[in-house]
């Protein structure tokens, strides 16, 4: 009996937020807060370049807890970068392990350097998981 498997592609949200580097922070929790989101792809500057992510908790801890004023911090300055990112067919069993060994909470899923969503936990669990033990 063959293995059910289920890819980075059917479990990720597809609906993201892309922002320029420049942006303020300001902007960034401006647009985070509209859109009900946790995290942000920071967008190519060019075509060598590579994906940025910030999460809430760049924000928090490096904005908040360093009493940073949000309008004067830039999203570049804070994000991470480059960001380790997913094959839409990877097996969500390999997607977990890899957050387990580096420590990541959400991943976006890039084919041929276009951003098509983002794996979090939530997506791993409730869409991932248990799709496998139905």
């Amino acid at each position: 009996m063959q293995k059910k498997i289920i890819k980075a592609r059917d479990v990720m949200h597809e609906k993201h937020l892309e922002l320029d580097g420049m942006a303020t922070v300001k902007e960034a929790l401006d647009a985070m807060k509209s859109e009900n989101a946790s995290v942000i792809i920071v967008k190519k500057r060019h075509e060598h370049d590579a994906f940025g992510i910030l999460l809430l908790s760049d924000i928090a801890k490096k904005v908040l807890a360093q009493d940073r004023a949000p309008r004067r911090v830039n999203v570049y300055e804070i994000m991470s970068k480059p960001v380790i990112s997913l094959d839409p067919d990877m097996d969500v069993r390999h997607c977990a392990r890899l957050f387990d060994r580096f420590g990541l909470s959400n991943v976006p899923v890039i084919n041929d350097g276009v951003v098509l969503g983002i794996v979090s936990y939530n997506e791993l669990v409730f869409k991932g998981l248990c799709e496998l033990i139905e």
